[in-house]
């Protein structure tokens, strides 16, 4: 008799499964919770479509023929992989090898690291991290894709495919080396500086107002308040001098050692970066809007609890910049 999979009757391999790990039929039945005469039933259906015996009784239980010998890890690992789809999934972090990728730019490493990696020796020790640079063009094509789990930046209006929370806030600030002694900062003196921004992408890149936008998400390129910085420097005899744009805010600290350059930085980089380094924090002469960071997912993981837990440990290891410290 020809075996169709089509018109297999699942139930039939999880007796099978059942009376393999148990060896009999009475524990079979109260495995899968049928009578004796169901489960033996199901056998006999079992028998005559593979036309083979199966199992055979003997003084010390059923024993399988060799084609249940065969055909059991099989069985036993098709089931459990159905089970895994229908069951809902569960997550314990303390247990979990899982590896989990974001997407950050420097300055959000440099903040979220160090509180990000102590919550996850605590909670989850085994869990791999990987962060691939946010500034990475095709972004949202990563996502799409599965390659990203959470991007952490500044999105405008992202497409409703993706969610976002937020993660903090930050204004921007001055600094210059600590050997520079500038006093009281006024609009008149910050127009004399030449300063150093931070851009990942300019007008050559496709950036439109400061940012650049790929499959509908429009992530932050120009990394200080560019129209902040020009309306307060509007009524001055010199526009702002932009002496170095960097791709990147690691080589800050190094330029501003024995220069008189100066740089306009996120506030919660200048605090990292005079823990560090020999940094002076100015405030500037002029407010600046308050940028949010926040972190995005694709909406498949949704509700996946993995991903619903590395979103709140990201939450947990930015409060102190939210609070402001």
């Amino acid at each position: 008799m020809s075996v169709s999979f089509k018109t297999l009757d699942l139930n039939l391999l999880k007796v099978f499964d059942a009376v393999m790990e148990e060896r009999s039929v009475l524990r079979a039945s109260q495995k899968v919770a049928l009578s004796q005469s169901a489960v033996s039933h199901s056998l006999a259906r079992l028998r005559e479509m593979l036309e083979d015996e199966l199992f055979v009784r003997t003084a010390t239980g059923m024993q399988p023929t060799a084609r249940a010998l065969a055909m059991a890890p099989q069985v036993r690992q098709a089931l459990r992989s159905l089970e895994a789809a229908v069951e809902l999934p569960t997550f314990v972090p303390a247990a979990s090898t899982k590896q989990f990728t974001l997407a950050a730019n420097d300055f959000t490493t440099m903040v979220l690291a160090s509180p990000l990696l102590k919550i996850l020796g605590r909670e989850a020790p085994a869990i791999d991290l990987t962060i691939k640079p946010v500034t990475r063009i095709d972004l949202a094509e990563q996502i799409d894709l599965d390659r990203i789990d959470v991007a952490i930046g500044v999105f405008s209006d992202p497409p409703s495919r993706f969610r976002t929370a937020l993660l903090f806030e930050y204004d921007d600030v001055l600094i210059v080396g600590r050997r520079r002694k500038l006093g009281r900062l006024d609009k008149a003196k910050l127009a004399s500086l030449p300063l150093v921004v931070v851009s990942f992408g300019g007008e050559q890149e496709g950036a439109i107002g400061g940012f650049i936008s790929e499959r509908g998400l429009a992530r932050r390129s120009e990394m200080y308040d560019r129209a902040a910085l020009e309306r307060a420097l509007s009524e001055s005899d010199r526009p702002p001098r932009i002496a170095v744009s960097l791709p990147h805010f690691l080589a800050l600290p190094a330029l501003l050692a024995d220069s008189g350059l100066a740089a306009i930085v996120p506030r919660p980089l200048a605090r990292a970066f005079e823990q560090m380094h020999a940094i002076t924090t100015c405030e500037l002469p002029y407010a600046t809007t308050p940028v949010e960071v926040r972190m995005l997912w694709h909406e498949r993981v949704e509700d996946e609890p993995s991903h619903e837990w590395l979103h709140d440990v990201l939450r947990r290891a930015t409060e102190d910049l939210r609070l402001g410290r």
